[in-house]
């Protein structure tokens, strides 16, 4: 069911483009994210976290170098502009410009034979760009219950991949499905980047130098510090971003945070949830309440890194 119902092009309005400029440019993303853009080669993307001094996730990036001096941040619009404002403080001498290029580019989700009908390999790992022509990338992204999917990133005016229109909520499912959070308004600064498995998915570079708070991030790495963990699980009513998930046994204190949530299309809703290890042990989970709708664990698509 889910390989005929995810299928073709979406259009995603609800991303935005943050372009950095110069020779600095990519330099200066080193200095600031969680991953390692000096090294950025021309047939990479990177998933990558901008954190706050204390280590807190403020805003999350798809990032490609397609030009030696030019690197584009794909990330939710909603946190786009003050993102932006926040990076920009941090220019300072570098040789680097920041704008907000969205109105440059136009961006496409590819899902199922979307991928071949375009020339593309659907066995591509996570992780590659591929170029189309000097204009076109394509980002290789997890599949979603092992359906392949991309991010097509093109000029403004350009021709929509080819392919079935693909409903924007399905795209959002499958963002869902695939376990890997895009971080919008209600989650920031509610994890550090491993709440979110981004150091199991390649979000986090630990050989890289410092960036803003590198040193808690390294702490809940290799000091076992770390608690919680984002697991996928399914819910037969509406749960919603930043609502709160509680144990039937304690309804007073929660016990984790949906991250991200969005309609299933064979009814019920998908939600990855940050929480506690201790309480997704314990079992019996609701969202809103300990009274709340029901939440039911399914496995992640990736092995955590404890387990690999």
């Amino acid at each position: 069911m889910t390989t005929v119902v995810l299928n073709g092009v979406a259009t995603l309005s609800h991303l935005g483009v943050i372009r950095a400029e110069g020779p600095d440019a990519a330099s200066f993303l080193h200095g600031q994210l969680t991953q390692d853009f000096s090294l950025l080669g021309a047939t990479e993307a990177r998933l990558a976290a901008l954190c706050t001094a204390k280590g807190r996730v403020i805003a999350s990036f798809i990032g490609i170098r397609p030009q030696p001096e030019s690197i584009l941040l794909v990330c939710s619009r909603d946190i786009l502009a003050a993102t932006l404002k926040r990076l920009s403080m941090y220019v300072l001498r570098a040789k680097a410009k920041l704008t907000d290029a969205t109105d440059q580019f136009a961006l496409y989700g590819l899902a199922g034979t979307a991928l071949t009908a375009n020339g593309l390999d659907a066995a591509t790992p996570p992780g590659k760009r591929t170029a189309i022509g000097e204009d076109i990338s394509v980002v290789s992204l997890y599949p979603a219950d092992g359906v392949p999917r991309a991010l097509w990133i093109a000029p403004a005016g350009h021709a929509a991949p080819a392919g079935p229109k693909l409903d924007a909520d399905l795209w959002q499912w499958s963002e869902v499905r695939s376990g890997i959070v895009t971080v919008t308004t209600p989650i920031i600064e509610a994890f550090v980047p491993q709440m979110i498995n981004y150091e199991s998915v390649g979000g986090v570079n630990f050989k890289k130098g410092c960036y803003p708070g590198q040193e808690i991030v390294a702490r809940s790495q290799f000091r076992g510090t770390l608690k919680r963990r984002t697991y996928l699980m399914q819910a037969d009513a509406p749960v919603a971003v930043g609502q709160e998930v509680f144990a039937a046994a304690d309804g007073e204190q929660p016990v984790g945070t949906v991250a991200q949530a969005a309609q299933a299309p064979g009814g019920g809703w998908s939600a990855l949830v940050s929480m506690q290890i201790s309480a997704l042990e314990a079992g019996a989970l609701h969202a809103g309440a300990a009274t709340g709708p029901a939440l039911t664990v399914e496995p992640l698509p990736y092995p955590l890194l404890e387990d690999i």
